[in-house]
């Protein structure tokens, strides 16, 4: 299995969170600015002749979907953001998710209680 370039894993976070799609509805899901159709249609192709997608017929077109799960894929590469933004640290992590107020307290607090009743 290659490595992904950063195009190539913009489309594969894509269907790893949405399942099966068309190349239009790649598209929709994609940021802006977003690519041609065509653009997204030659790295799917390429995608897929890689191993990571696959398609089936559907009407007229084609419905893609990934054929390697996010985590075989992980493992692999080491892609754990925790490993490559927070240089392995779990205690950066939680501060990062209290600076950003993506978790309370009281959530932090029940973690904890989980932790110690599962040890």
């Amino acid at each position: 299995m290659k490595k992904l370039s950063r195009r190539e894993r913009v489309i594969m976070d894509i269907f790893w969170k949405n399942g099966p799609l068309t190349t239009s509805e790649i598209r929709e899901l994609m940021p802006e600015p977003r690519p041609h159709i065509n653009t997204i249609s030659t790295q799917v192709r390429m995608l897929e002749s890689n191993g990571f997608v696959s398609h089936r017929k559907e009407g007229t077109g084609y419905r893609y979907f990934s054929v390697i799960e996010w985590l075989d894929y992980s493992k692999e590469y080491d892609v754990n953001p925790l490993t490559r933004f927070m240089h392995n640290s779990y205690i950066k992590a939680v501060s990062a998710l209290v600076y950003d107020d993506k978790i309370t307290v009281e959530e932090l607090e029940e973690l904890v209680r989980n932790i110690r009743q599962n040890k």
